[in-house]
């Protein structure tokens, strides 16, 4: 209820301040474990890559985050759970496959940080490899200028199945698996439209 609530107030701000708008919604799968693997560009970008869609969406937030007052017990409720200073511990990487392995989805920036250039890091692909989580690419357009449009992109879920545990593959499979996505997310950021698998 809370976050339905918070979503929609949300919603309304980024729709009337960032003119937001969100194309291939329908790539979203309506159940079952989804990873939303999106470019990084800005601290506005969690809200901006879920408030749109029907589904919660769960991400990891910065422990310290959680003490700040109204902000923590508010961002508990709307699906974020703390990841510590210094990496992610043992136990956010349990919570983060529970999560998918329960049938829910989770959004993810597998550039780590903002400014990352556009690659990867191999968490991304990990999570959806372990968890068999539909990983759907998702491309953030725009600079969040005051009522100038920012567009978000859900493309069709990437096929990871050539780079599963045992396949006849060379390389790296996480590192493969991990191009696959970022290379995605370039061509929807370059054509501003979804992309097929």
């Amino acid at each position: 209820m809370i976050y339905t609530i918070c979503a929609s107030i949300l919603r309304l701000i980024y729709r009337i301040l960032f003119r937001l708008e969100a194309v291939g919604r329908d790539n979203v799968p309506a159940e079952g474990g989804v990873l939303l693997c999106s470019n990084h560009i800005s601290n506005f970008d969690p809200p901006t890559v879920g408030i749109l869609l029907k589904r919660k969406v769960h991400f990891m937030a910065k422990a310290e985050l959680f003490n700040i007052p109204v902000l923590g017990p508010l961002i508990d409720k709307l699906g974020a759970f703390p990841v510590k200073r210094g990496g992610v511990s043992k136990e956010s990487i349990k919570l983060a496959l529970n999560i998918l392995r329960d049938g829910k989805v989770m959004g993810i920036f597998p550039e780590g940080s903002r400014g990352a250039g556009g690659i990867g890091k191999k968490g991304a692909a990990s999570f959806a490899l372990r968890s068999g989580a539909a990983a759907v690419p998702v491309a953030i357009v725009g600079d969040y200028k005051l009522f100038r449009k920012t567009k978000v992109i859900y493309g069709k879920p990437v096929n990871l199945d050539a780079y599963q545990k045992g396949a006849d593959i060379e390389g790296d499979p996480l590192e493969l698996a991990t191009e696959a996505i970022m290379s995605r997310i370039r061509t929807m950021k370059e054509t501003g439209k979804p992309t097929n698998n």
